[in-house]
């Protein structure tokens, strides 16, 4: 027996009669449970199924105050390379400014109280730099470090991406060479529709990956591109420096440069996320072919087989397409964030009263959501199970009616097009309904048969 008081703040406060060793696993959660995460993107369960932990790495806590010190040094080593700052105090914090030396707990009290993260770590890095520190920051304000660390991480998002797109289009281009002359239907509005090769729906999802792969080299011009414009976004505190400053700093970032402040432009960021919607919008069409021909009904082509994959809790002959409901899952969370990055662009005159929070969550969420998209959709490419047998059987489903469009064009020289098209529309009504081929009853309409001899309907 056991019971549980709550706080006004609603947390676990105690737990009495308890035994020993539950009574410290409690004390265990009380104490963790600021950690405890709530996001499927953090969850020890959950997070390398929607993301991988290569792009968890671009944008966690240490990365983003690594990048935040990172800007704040490149910054201080031009400006005394160009005479703004001593060039000794920038030497000087280039050496002792360190992002692993900060309390994490001092900067996250004093973020929520200044309401940024900017000030408490230069607070904290200034003292590391001693009287030096004093230079740290100079002429910057809280989002032009922000921004730039943004785009440090999004460049290196960006290239993840970029990897697991070329290897995609690998899987993809072979799967279709593999499967170039294997048969199967068409379907439109989900009926057969004309026959068409596996091999073929594989290229329509290739030249998706491919205008994906083009798109992302003409964005980074565009995306990444830094940020650094003072107060209000005119360098004024920086005098006739101002310009010579900004340029050095992207040159040292290795970013483009912008000759005017995008504070409150944020159509960069944005193209960004929209492409992400883009890739995994792609993605999900993939996943949603391969779970329909992964129906019973169908059984066309399968995620690979794991033991234990995809099995139901009650139904052991269960094979669920569990990468590709991750993979549409990813989808229509990434096409939420592109709602809410172009949301963002809508700014008040020359810095956000709100807006630019949005992008916190939405950037780093949507980047995380497409690796895990795009890692279950090289797994399950690359491993697909086809089955050619079932999609020739399913071909013939009909009894010919999908090739019923050929009759009609074999038909429409001899009678017109119109004309061929109605004859040819009652034959395929009546093979449907009497549950006979459409080649039988071709040959017993005297319109077609007129025509085309058996041979000619037959081929």
């Amino acid at each position: 027996m056991f019971r549980i008081l709550t706080s006004k703040a609603g947390v676990l406060e105690d737990a009495l009669t308890l035994t020993t060793p539950a009574h410290n696993m409690w004390q265990s959660l009380l104490k963790s449970s600021d950690n405890m995460p709530i996001s499927m993107l953090e969850s020890s369960i959950f997070k390398d199924m929607f993301g991988t932990s290569a792009m968890r790495e671009v944008f966690d806590d240490a990365a983003t105050v690594r990048r935040y010190t990172e800007t704040e040094i490149a910054l201080a080593k031009v400006q005394g390379a160009l005479g703004v700052i001593p060039a000794s105090a920038a030497a000087t914090i280039a050496r002792l400014a360190d992002s692993t030396k900060l309390d994490m707990v001092e900067l996250k009290r004093e973020t929520e109280i200044v309401g940024y993260p900017i000030l408490p770590l230069v607070h904290q890095i200034s003292k590391m730099c001693g009287p030096d520190g004093e230079y740290l920051h100079w002429g910057a304000t809280t989002q032009d470090i922000m921004d730039t660390a943004t785009i440090l991480q999004v460049r290196d998002a960006l290239a993840l991406i970029e990897t697991d797109l070329d290897e995609l289009d690998a899987i993809l281009d072979a799967l279709a060479l593999k499967y170039r002359d294997a048969p199967m239907a068409g379907r439109t509005h989900l009926q057969h529709a004309l026959p068409i090769t596996f091999g073929y729906k594989v290229a329509v999802w290739l030249l998706m990956v491919r205008r994906h792969r083009e798109r992302l080299t003409q964005l980074k011009p565009r995306v990444l591109v830094g940020q650094f414009g003072g107060a209000a976004g005119t360098l004024a505190s920086l005098g006739d420096q101002g310009l010579a400053v900004h340029a050095a700093l992207m040159k040292e970032l290795k970013l483009e440069a912008s000759p005017v402040t995008w504070h409150v432009a944020r159509d960069g960021l944005t193209e960004a996320v929209q492409f992400l919607a883009l890739v995994t919008g792609s993605l999900g069409k993939i996943a949603l072919d391969v779970m329909l021909m992964m129906t019973n009904e169908l059984a066309e082509a399968f995620e690979p087989y794991v033991k234990g994959r995809g099995a139901s809790s009650t139904m052991p002959q269960k094979r669920n397409p569990i990468s590709c409901e991750l993979m549409l899952s990813a989808s229509k969370a990434v096409r939420q964030h592109a709602g809410l990055a172009l949301d963002a662009m809508v700014q008040d005159f020359e810095r956000a009263t709100g807006p630019w929070h949005i992008e916190w969550a939405a950037i780093p969420e949507s980047f995380i959501l497409t690796a895990g998209a795009l890692r279950q959709a090289k797994f399950m490419l690359a491993g697909l199970e086809v089955d050619t047998a079932r999609m020739l059987k399913n071909l013939d489903l009909s009894g010919g009616l999908i090739v019923a469009e050929a009759v009609m064009m074999g038909l429409a020289p001899h009678i017109g097009r119109q004309t061929a098209h109605d004859v040819v529309y009652d034959a395929c009504r009546l093979a449907s309904t009497s549950g006979r081929k459409l080649a039988e009853v071709l040959y017993e309409d005297p319109q077609v048969a007129s025509k085309l001899d058996r041979a000619l309907i037959d081929r």
